[in-house]
């Protein structure tokens, strides 16, 4: 551990707080002018200082000065009697972190310094996280250090060159566009069209459109002709989020596209050849679709040639420091706000919660403390109440020795969990719906039955 400066021109004070300090196991050094504490920090690093405001020749506000100016991660404590109260809350407006009345207990000064310790520890970690998040910026925008993000970062590296189909699967905000993204910019295909297209949100009919584009009067509205996502991919990537929710007829057209890499425009005659790459996703079991009758099983072996599986953020909690600082630097630009990192005990709260949501609630997250966050370092007050149960161990709802019925527990969880999920996503229901994996009408459903206030959501924040 690195040794404290003292620094006082009365010998006697300066042996009293070494003493102190020792009897926390703090090393300590002394100096008994400003002058000679400059030269000793010339030759070696003390990361707090300890010094009396009034002092021949050089005082303690002089002393601040020239130590901010060329050791600006060093801390100063400044010493003083209870008349110069007004010089050491102006030095603290010039960069001191506190100030400490004589005669003090040693408890006071021992706290006072384990306060700075630990705020240069977490600038410390935070400061080796940004290194860090440097470092997997270099191979793109996945972030991440944990075995299984490495393991996903190797598969891409092998698969991109191919124009094997590929397909990803993962629950909702776990990243399996930033995957799809990433197998295309590493593949030759890089320079052509990255296309996406969420299955989920069209209709049957539109979804057919959207894909195989249209002839103009083959349905009412078709007023001119319309080239498909499959055409606007020619020469790169078309990512197919969602694919578990196409109907059987539009999965036999897309079968027919993967064997033979030629359709029709929806209405039209003329057989189109496209030079396609076809990357899916999907956060359901299709396995267990084909068994029941949902999905075409020969789509299903088309489509799974190779497969990614992206693990959810419970089981990647070493990444979350990592990918809040991401999100904190690209929330901190686009608000205009300087912010440092976030305490211990935030990045403790949340790599214990569950994240239903993954990294997508994990974004959500972080842009709400930037906005709200009264300091520059977030803190746990910063987050909602759900992170602060979660570090202090509360996690069951119900007390005493009574309990309430299971169905009525399930419930009053199932409300709780909603809310929360709406809270997250400023009461849009279709992003709710999406982060928790429930169809739309069935979360409106769900809504209505336990009488939800979804505007009380979207007026937070």
């Amino acid at each position: 551990m690195d040794k404290i400066l003292i620094v006082d021109d009365n010998p006697d004070n300066v042996d009293l707080i070494s003493h102190m300090l020792e009897s926390g196991s703090i090393e300590s050094a002394s100096a008994f002018s400003g002058l000679e504490a400059i030269k000793m920090m010339e030759r070696d690093f003390y990361p707090i200082v300890l010094s009396d405001l009034m002092m021949p020749h050089m005082d303690g506000m002089e002393l601040l000065e020239k130590i901010k100016k060329s050791w600006p991660n060093t801390e100063m404590i400044i010493v003083t009697a209870h008349g110069s109260i007004k010089s050491a809350v102006e030095a603290i407006k010039k960069g001191a972190y506190s100030y400490i009345l004589k005669p003090f207990e040693p408890d006071d000064l021992l706290n006072e310094v384990q306060k700075v310790q630990d705020l240069q520890k977490m600038r410390e970690e935070n400061r080796s996280l940004k290194i860090a998040l440097a470092q997997t910026r270099k191979t793109g925008p996945i972030i991440g250090n944990t075995a299984e993000l490495k393991s996903i970062l190797e598969l891409i590296g092998t698969v991109a060159n191919a124009n094997t189909t590929v397909s990803i699967l993962g629950e909702s905000g776990t990243g399996k566009e930033l995957v799809a993204n990433a197998i295309h910019d590493q593949s030759k295909r890089s320079n052509g069209p990255f296309i996406k297209l969420a299955c989920a949100a069209l209709s049957e009919n539109l979804l057919e459109s959207e894909l195989f584009g249209h002839e103009k009067g083959s349905f009412t509205g078709a007023v001119s002709q319309k080239k498909g996502r499959f055409e606007a991919a020619n020469g790169g990537t078309l990512f197919l989020d969602e694919i578990g929710e196409i109907s059987q007829t539009v999965q036999v057209k897309l079968l027919r596209f993967l064997q033979e890499r030629q359709f029709e425009r929806v209405g039209g005659t003329k057989t189109i050849k496209t030079d396609v790459r076809i990357i899916t996703a999907t956060n359901r079991d299709l396995a267990k679709e084909v068994q029941e009758g949902r999905f075409r099983e020969d789509l299903y072996y088309r489509l799974n040639v190779i497969t990614i599986s992206v693990p959810p953020l419970r089981e990647r909690l070493d990444d979350i420091p990592l990918l809040a600082h991401h999100f904190l630097e690209k929330y901190k630009m686009e608000v205009n706000r300087d912010m440092d990192g976030f305490t211990e005990r935030a990045l403790d709260a949340l790599k214990k919660f569950h994240w239903p949501g993954n990294i997508r609630e994990l974004q959500n997250v972080i842009e709400r403390a930037v906005v709200l966050a009264k300091e520059k370092i977030i803190d746990i007050n910063d987050l909602s109440d759900n992170f602060r149960e979660t570090l202090s161990g509360k996690s069951f709802p119900f007390s005493g020795e009574t309990l309430p019925p299971l169905k009525e527990a399930k419930q009053a969880f199932e409300k709780e969990y909603l809310e929360r999920a709406l809270e997250i996503n400023k009461g849009n229901i279709t992003r709710t719906a999406d982060t928790i994996n429930l169809a739309r009408k069935n979360l409106q459903e769900k809504i209505k039955n336990y009488a939800i206030d979804v505007s009380a959501f979207q007026k937070k924040d």
